[in-house]
């Protein structure tokens, strides 16, 4: 089983095949049971930060092993509103790092900062 990995048209990070649930890992598909939690935070950073990624739908029927429905279904509903919520995040995320940025541009205290770090050129 080789992901769609990075660079590719789609990425596939969750899939069910032979009635397990799978996620995407580095280089291959793990079972989501084990699942871990910087596992979940990579699937997030990937649902964000690419275009196109996708995952098999949940189905109660196809999914035979009880654990790995209540951990596909879990992981599913969330990476899928965060892929339907993507722009969302973004913009808060800029308009947070935007109103940071002022903050600092227009504070002068800053820039007293910022100079009193640097060494004057013309001592030795």
């Amino acid at each position: 089983m080789t992901p769609i990995l990075k660079g590719d048209k789609d990425m596939k990070l969750l899939k069910i095949d032979d009635n397990k649930g799978y996620f995407v890992t580095r280089d291959d598909f793990a079972t989501v049971d084990k699942i871990t939690k910087d596992d979940i935070l990579r699937l997030v950073n990937l649902t964000l930060d690419e275009e196109e990624v996708e995952f098999d739908e949940f189905n109660d029927d196809t999914l035979k092993n009880q654990a790995h429905k209540i951990i596909y279904k879990s992981v599913f509903e969330k990476l899928q509103n965060i892929k339907e919520r993507r722009q969302e995040f973004k913009d808060e995320s800029e308009r947070l790092y935007l109103s940071e940025y002022k903050t600092y541009r227009d504070d002068p205290s800053q820039e007293d900062a910022e100079d009193a770090g640097e060494d004057d050129p013309t001592e030795v």
